[in-house]
């Protein structure tokens, strides 16, 4: 008799074990073929932690989201080197690309430096936006959709409660865990870093309109603008570094308020003429107005690509937490200022194909 009980029981015990696990593996079927929305498909994912983390028992995940396109892809290597080199957090890098480019970013991840990065590249379809982007056809190839990533952040990084985005011409010097822990007030879905406020704002930007106040970003003509009551001299401020907390992000909705004000400009023409070709500030403006909490202007020192000349003392450079070069002169052409700092954190290109972009971006701002 005991030996029949015993059989049963090993027989249940096997049932449940079988049923558990063909449980399990349907559910991992799921979320493997289960697409993502918005044409935002996960390509590449380095899952395990560098040995320097593990060992020292860190295990906390911060997600940097990072757009890469193949014109700037030196750019954005160079920042995520700044930025790995600098952390012993356990930093996972979200790169949003395009698909003609994913074959060229691998293989520069294969990189020496860059080997031990996790990092997960997703698939960016330009499609998600048409209908909220008017795209002048004599003027197609200045448009850039990578830009718009920032839009959806949720869906970028799905089960974080927290990211930090990042643009492509930045270099970090010191450990991002600190703009991670940046604190955001109860509601506020982001922290950016305020123009007026901003160290950046000290020095005069020539050419760069009103560049810190509302007024330089919508067009104050319109009645739908009028009707926001937002006042013109609002201080701006700079969405190239930003934290988002993505659960008041998925609560307020926010990408389908932007999506919202995308669509209404291709109607309206809402955005301001001041600053050419600034079409992914004005929604974030519109949406964040008074909602926002603020970053560290150190994390955020910028315009060292508005001209070719030197605008910061070296002590303060150093002193700089996160340099930003924001404007016309990157510092893959060279010619802009303070290129030296970005050349220690650049890994050459395995293919070369970026030198040759490179040189093409020298000849262009010599002219």
């Amino acid at each position: 008799v005991n030996i029949s009980i015993l059989i049963v029981a090993v027989v249940i015990f096997l049932l449940v074990i079988h049923h558990n696990f063909l449980s399990l593996s349907d559910f991992l079927r799921r979320e493997l073929s289960d697409p993502s929305p918005l044409g935002l498909q996960p390509i590449d994912f380095i899952p395990a932690a560098p040995q320097r983390l593990t060992d020292e028992g860190s295990d906390k995940e911060i997600s940097v989201v990072i757009a890469a396109s193949d014109e700037r892809l030196g750019g954005a290597i160079a920042a995520m080197n700044s930025i790995y080199q600098h952390t012993r957090s356990n930093v996972v890098f979200h790169i949003v690309t395009l698909n003609d480019t994913v074959d060229h970013l691998r293989m520069w991840l294969r990189s020496p430096p860059l080997k031990n990065m996790r990092y997960r590249i997703l698939d960016f379809d330009p499609r998600v936006l048409e209908g909220k982007v008017q795209v002048d056809p004599q003027k197609a190839d200045t448009f850039k959709p990578l830009t718009f990533a920032r839009f959806y952040l949720p869906s970028l990084v799905p089960h974080a409660e927290k990211v930090i985005y990042v643009d492509d011409d930045v270099i970090v010097q010191d450990d991002i865990v600190e703009l991670y822990n940046t604190p955001l007030k109860p509601g506020h879905a982001a922290a950016f870093s305020d123009d007026c406020d901003s160290t950046s704002s000290k020095v005069a930007v020539r050419g760069a309109g009103n560049q810190y106040n509302y007024i330089g970003f919508l067009d104050y003509k319109k009645e739908t603008i009028r009707k926001l009551a937002m006042k013109a001299n609002t201080c701006s401020f700079n969405p190239g570094v930003f934290v988002a907390n993505l659960t008041e992000w998925k609560l307020q909705n926010i990408t389908k308020q932007l999506e919202k004000w995308m669509a209404l400009n291709v109607v309206e023409e809402l955005y301001s003429k001041t600053l050419a070709g600034s079409i992914t500030t004005p929604p974030l403006l519109i949406v964040f107005y008074k909602q926002h909490s603020s970053i560290d202007p150190m994390w955020n020192v910028r315009h060292l690509g508005s001209s070719a000349g030197k605008r910061y003392s070296p002590q303060f450079l150093k002193a700089a937490k996160l340099l930003h070069w924001n404007g016309h002169f990157k510092p893959w052409g060279r010619t802009a200022s303070y290129a030296e700092v970005w050349e220690k954190w650049y890994v050459p290109d395995p293919t070369g194909k970026f030198n040759l972009i490179r040189r093409h971006s020298e000849a262009y701002e010599a002219k």
